[in-house]
Formats: structure tokens, C-alpha cells, sequence
């Protein structure tokens, strides 16, 4: 969900402002996958680079990590959207971290959408834990891993490798993203900012998508 600090910096407004603009146009986006029968998406919420940014600016997005799991919680619950998380989620502040926990909680019985947040997340921190947690298992069990039980270990192992991946803002790489598990995922890049993607350019990937022949390295 790229481009929220430039539709900021473009329409004269501050940084933050561009953020709960991206807020909403994820509620947005979640009516069309459901709509469209989807039950499984992933989003990249915040980088492990995104801590790099100013003490303000990071502040800013937990507290509105924060508003949004205390208030879209009922909504949820009245969509059927399971919620998950994935990351490095002991960096985030102790009170983020129970208000994750929760709704997690209050939500994991949900269906038929589940919604995995990917925060305080890189994929190759989570490549590089999983590898630590392998480490430590008994020598034959370490011989006898596949790629399978190895995802196993990865902090998004219980997600479905993702068919369809889609980068806004113009940026034309993965940024970390799923690194492990996007292998063969069709890649589609677009160069509308994150709060002003639209519903037909959304169709319009999904009809793309269902045009493409995939082989899975076949």
C-alpha cells in the first residue's frame, strides 16, 4: 500500500494526513475483495526499514494502528473477516501489542475473509528468524526438512502463498515483502498512489490476472 506520504506532499497536506487517508482506502478495498469472493489477502502495513523514520511520523502510525483496532473491531465482526498479524510485533508499544492480541482473539473464529497485517515486518528478518528456530531443532528433523514444514517457522507460516501480488505508487520491486512465500506469485505494479486506487483499476487487475498463464515455474 505504497504512495500515502506523496498524495500528502500533493495535495498540500502532512504526512499523517496521507496515512488515514491510506486507513480509509483499505476499508475501501476490503469491501472488494469480499465482494469479489476473495478469503484470503495479505497487506504491508509497516516495514522494518519504516522504523527509520521520524520519532513523529512512526508515532503517529501506531497511534493509528491503535484507533483503528479499537474502532473497526464491531465491523469485523459483522463482515467475517478473521484478523491476523505478522512481524516483529515486540517492537511495537505494549499497549499495540495488547489491542493486537485482542482482536486476533475476538475475531479468530471469523470466515470466510481473513486479513494478515504484515507489520514491524521484512522478509528477510523473517527468513533469518525462522532459520534460527530450524537451529535449534534435533540434526535428523533438520534433515528431513522440506520447504513446506519450513514455512512452517516463518512468522506468516499459516498463510497461503499469495497468488496475485499488487504494488501501488509506481515503485517497481517487492520492497521486502513475502520474500519466501512470493516466489511465484504474479507481480502487478501500478502507479496510482495507495488513496487514490480505484475500483475499476482494482477489476481490472483481477481480469488481467485471470488472462496470465501460470505454470508455477513449470
Amino acid at each position: 500500500m505504497d504512495g500515502n506520504r506523496r498524495w500528502a506532499k500533493k495535495n498540500g497536506k502532512i504526512s499523517f494526513e496521507g496515512h488515514k487517508e491510506g486507513y480509509k482506502k483499505l476499508k475501501e478495498v476490503l469491501g472488494w475483495i469480499k465482494e469479489e469472493g476473495i478469503n484470503e489477502a495479505v497487506v504491508y502495513a509497516f516495514s522494518t526499514e519504516n522504523w527509520k523514520r521520524t520519532e513523529e511520523e512512526v508515532g503517529s502510525l501506531m497511534k493509528l494502528l491503535s484507533f483503528a483496532l479499537s474502532n473497526e473491531i464491531d465491523s469485523l465482526l459483522e463482515q467475517g473477516v478473521r484478523l491476523k498479524f505478522a512481524g516483529d510485533l515486540v517492537r511495537l508499544p505494549e499497549s499495540l501489542q495488547r489491542d493486537i492480541k485482542n482482536a486476533e482473539l475476538k475475531t479468530e473464529k471469523n470466515e470466510p475473509l481473513t486479513l494478515t497485517i504484515a507489520l514491524s515486518y521484512g522478509g528477510r528478518a523473517d527468513i533469518l528468524q525462522a532459520v534460527k528456530k530450524v537451529a535449534e531443532l534435533p540434526k535428523a528433523e533438520i534433515l528431513a526438512l522440506d520447504e513446506k514444514t519450513f514455512e512452517k517457522y516463518l512468522c506468516t507460516g499459516e498463510m497461503n502463498d499469495p497468488d496475485l501480488i499488487v504494488r501501488t505508487g509506481g515503485e517497481i520491486r517487492v520492497s521486502n515483502f513475502i520474500l519466501y512465500q512470493c516466489a511465484y506469485s504474479e507481480l502487478f505494479f501500478t502507479k496510482t498512489l495507495w488513496p487514490e486506487f480505484g475500483h475499476e483499476e482494482f477489476t481490472q487487475i483481477l481480469r488481467e490476472f485471470g488472462e496470465r498463464k501460470k505454470n508455477g515455474g513449470r
